[in-house]
């Protein structure tokens, strides 16, 4: 059995999971929580619920073979701090790992989010039986987990896969700190911006938009209204979406010219939206990208959807308890070999 904690936000969620017969996850129970106390409290109860969660299923302790922790960065997996995220306002240099194992005994692992959904993807979604693998948020950020040569990389500093920091043109909507930038264009949060924009120019020109109809409704847009105005054939929120399309392709021909994968997974608002996406993202793609690599390379939704958060803490927990195995196997292997040495 397996236990993972997803740390969000707005919510955070403890999740009890086994592995299958059939190399897969089962989720056997969870519980969702509000993120809405003080930092150490809110763990204490992650905790508590995770407890509960453990007797309400009748499962003992002993039955858990790892526990995994998914959380938004930045972060240290290899010192297991959460560090100061900014949607987890009082987070700061929190060592998740040591209160978890002290609080459990057992091998935690703790990754940010998005390299937990990556390898979720990679084990048990769309990107299982590839090697070379790059998981793009795309929800409210823009963050990428990658898989390269059947890995997880996450560089020097657990910061490879900062994608949305990269700048796609010179001027336009602001996403991780920077105009332009990848997670600018392409995210919940820069859809609203883009949207606020397109509809500000309108209105001043007195032109209707229907789907908004005053300036003092703009602060209210989002990805999800833009959409469904575009879904109903409104042509402000069409061009919308086409101008997000156009720069998931600039962004996306990078990766594909830098890192040569076999497939990109593409979460949250593509899985929503990919009718309106597609088309001018592949135009762009089909432009810039080299072409041998374009070739090699499938573009897909998220194969795991609304559990990939769950199943991405699950994910780490198995790779945890496997870690555990490992280093349980040598020792033994270690053993007997002192003892071969020693007979002879």
């Amino acid at each position: 059995m397996l236990l993972g904690f997803d740390i969000g936000g707005t919510k955070c969620a403890v999740i009890l999971g086994n592995p299958t017969e059939e190399d897969g996850l089962d989720i056997i129970d969870k519980e969702v929580l509000p993120t809405n106390r003080p930092v150490y409290e809110m763990i204490e109860l992650l905790f508590v619920t995770a407890e509960h969660l453990l007797q309400k299923n009748a499962v003992p302790l002993e039955k858990i073979e790892g526990i995994g922790i998914s959380c938004g960065g930045p972060l240290s997996s290899k010192k297991g701090l959460i560090l100061s995220p900014p949607n987890l306002p009082g987070w700061d240099e929190i060592p998740i790992v040591s209160l978890t194992e002290k609080r459990f005994g057992k091998k935690t692992l703790l990754q940010n989010d998005a390299n937990a959904c990556a390898l979720a993807e990679w084990k048990f979604g769309a990107g299982r039986g590839f090697e070379n693998v790059i998981f793009l948020t795309f929800g409210t950020g823009m963050g990428a987990g990658l898989i390269l040569d059947g890995r997880l990389y996450s560089g020097t500093s657990d910061l490879a896969g900062e994608v949305g920091h990269l700048r796609l043109a010179a001027i336009g909507p602001v996403g991780f700190g920077k105009a332009g930038s990848f997670e600018g264009f392409c995210s919940g949060g820069g859809i609203a911006q883009l949207a606020q924009i397109k509809v500000r120019e309108k209105l001043q020109m007195g032109e209707k938009v229907p789907f908004c109809n005053s300036l003092q409704e703009l602060p209210q847009l989002t990805a999800k209204i833009v959409a469904e105005a575009a879904y109903q054939g409104d042509p402000v929120a069409i061009d919308i979406y086409k101008t997000c399309g156009h720069y998931l392709g600039k962004g996306l021909s990078l990766l594909i010219d830098i890192l040569n994968p076999e497939i990109i997974i593409l979460g949250s608002i593509y899985g929503r939206a990919k009718d309106l996406l597609e088309p001018h993202m592949k135009a762009v793609i089909e432009e810039e990208a080299i072409h041998d690599s374009k070739m090699a390379c499938r573009i897909v939704p998220a194969g795991l959807s609304e559990n990939i958060g769950d199943m991405a803490a699950l994910s780490l927990a198995e790779f945890a308890a496997e870690q555990q195995a490992t280093l349980l196997n040598s020792k033994k292997n270690d053993r007997r070999g002192n003892y071969k040495t020693q007979d002879k």
